[in-house]
């Protein structure tokens, strides 16, 4: 899969660690770190693309599912050993969001500038909508639990609710791979490339290892300078959770997306795109729960009105814009507005 090259960012690497050496600014290691996860997550992307050349489709299938997120993963990890929960909830919405509305509306607008109407599989779109749908539902039922319970939850019971709801998401999610790679394989054939592998396997494993350990850093780097670099620029958590957060652990994979778009290969781009959205959901979001228990920072699968309530109607307009199978720049327009207007109204949330 080709993707963008931004390794040139990979000199903020010794960047900001020599920042973080020498100086006491937070705000420059919040950004210099911020910004060399980006050529990093790259990496980790383009490692990955080369072993499922590798492997053929439905390993590589199943390697992309696995490592799609990765680099979310461990910036997710490092906030909840941080005990940033309230960061991490909005980086996961954060995420589901950008992906659906700003990715997909991006690509959508970008490629329908280029042609004049695209066409995609409409059965898979509707496949990975039914996945979307039951993310809501995974996030509205424990929401609705807190809601209409009078007074304050247990521990006990919260805990519980969360982690029921996990163990099915991951399940299903389980479930959905099988579906897409193994059962009904031919709804989700790709037309067939002529790319082949220019890395070998030993490389493409040594990159992904190498990267995933600088993301770890940096992500430790990022995390450290939250609190003081988010003082500094008068935001509130739960907006860099929910917008800087995600932007910069997928930025490499969002620009992927778009590239596809531009080759009228918007199969790929709903993949990576609604993909992205569905392993959050199912697979990443579930994951932290039961990570953060072994770390001893517990972290439910509750989440407020407000990201409930914006998730559910990303995924409503998602589905009525991919339900006819093809796009336009219009399209892709209405997705962006419907993102900057979600935006807007974060900026001004101080707190949920």
């Amino acid at each position: 899969m080709p993707r963008p090259k931004l390794d040139w960012l990979l000199v903020l690497v010794p960047v900001s660690i020599a920042v973080k050496l020498f100086t006491d600014n937070e705000l420059a290691i919040f950004f210099t770190s911020a910004l060399a996860i980006v050529p990093l997550a790259g990496l980790i992307g383009r490692a990955t693309d080369q072993l499922a050349l590798h492997a053929g489709p439905r390993i590589g299938g199943l390697l992309n599912a696995t490592f799609g997120n990765v680099t979310e993963l461990v910036i997710s990890v490092f906030l909840i050993l941080n005990n940033q929960i309230e960061v991490v909830k909005a980086s996961l919405t954060g995420s589901i969001l950008g992906n659906l509305l700003l990715v997909l509306g991006l690509a959508f607008f970008v490629g329908g500038l280029r042609h004049k109407e695209q066409v995609y599989s409409e059965r898979a779109a509707s496949v990975h909508t039914s996945s979307l749908v039951l993310a809501v539902i995974g996030l509205l039922m424990p929401a609705l639990f807190v809601l209409t319970t009078s007074g304050p939850q247990p521990f006990v019971e919260r805990e519980i609710v969360s982690g029921t709801v996990a163990v099915v998401l991951i399940a299903l999610y389980a479930a959905a791979l099988i579906f897409t790679l193994v059962t009904h394989e031919h709804l989700f054939r790709t037309p067939a490339s002529e790319e082949r592998p220019v890395w070998s396997s030993r490389r493409a494993i040594l990159v992904l290892l190498v990267a995933t350990v600088f993301v770890a850093l940096e992500s430790e780097l990022l995390v450290g300078s939250l609190e003081p670099a988010i003082a500094d620029l008068g935001l509130s958590k739960f907006f860099v959770g929910l917008i800087l957060v995600p932007i910069i652990g997928n930025a490499a994979e969002h620009s992927s997306a778009v590239l596809f778009a531009l080759k009228d290969r918007v199969d790929v781009t709903l993949e990576i795109a609604i993909g992205s959205s569905v392993q959050v959901a199912l697979f990443v979001a579930p994951a932290l729960v039961f990570i953060s228990l072994i770390v001893g920072h517990p972290m439910d699968f509750i989440f407020s009105p407000f990201e409930v309530a914006a998730v559910g109607v990303s995924t409503l307009i998602v589905a009525i814009v991919i339900r006819d199978g093809r796009s336009n720049w219009l399209e892709g327009a209405q997705l962006l507005g419907a993102y900057v207007i979600m935006a807007i109204s974060f900026f001004f949330v101080r707190s949920l």
